[in-house]
């Protein structure tokens, strides 16, 4: 059975692929190929650890509350820029501003995620969780395949951990 934080690991590793290819694309039919999809990874992978991961993490972290605040302000920042970015067009300045201030939310996000929060949870689930949220997780995905029913809207950090405890 997969286990959720090595799941959660290869979508860290897609989306640096993800932003390595918008590196290399030299036209905005290619950029906006590139994007879309990963903009739309971007999205699905909050809602999901939100739903599966951090209302563990909340409960039974050393610094668990505070790891998940964080966590979901991270994420309302790259979920606003992902919004951001729709509202130029593709290969503008405006655009490449708000796609920049995702890989940057992003990549600050990824980093504190494994340095912190996945170390933590790992530290105080066991293994047989691990395997029921893997599974939980890749139900999410087929579940909300292209972010079906899915709001990606902000939440407030601190009444995320509130109902979350």
């Amino acid at each position: 059975m997969d286990d959720i934080t090595a799941l959660i690991l290869d979508d860290h590793a897609a989306f640096r692929r993800g932003f390595a290819r918008l590196d290399d694309a030299r036209d905005p039919a290619e950029l906006l190929a590139v994007w879309e999809a990963l903009a739309l990874h971007l999205d699905i992978h909050a809602e999901a650890e939100e739903a599966i991961l951090y209302p563990h993490l909340v409960r039974h972290g050393d610094d668990g509350a505070e790891e998940t605040e964080d966590a979901i302000g991270d994420h309302n920042k790259i979920r606003d820029a992902v919004a951001e970015s729709k509202l130029h067009e593709v290969g503008s300045d405006a655009w490449w501003a708000a796609v920049w201030r995702a890989r940057r939310e992003n990549s600050e996000h990824l980093a504190e995620e494994e340095d912190e929060a996945l170390p933590d949870f790992r530290r105080h689930a066991s293994v047989e969780l691990r395997a029921e949220l893997g599974q939980r997780w890749l139900t999410f995905y087929g579940d909300h395949k292209n972010g079906r029913n899915l709001p990606f809207r902000d939440k407030d950090p601190e009444q995320y951990v509130q109902d979350h405890r």
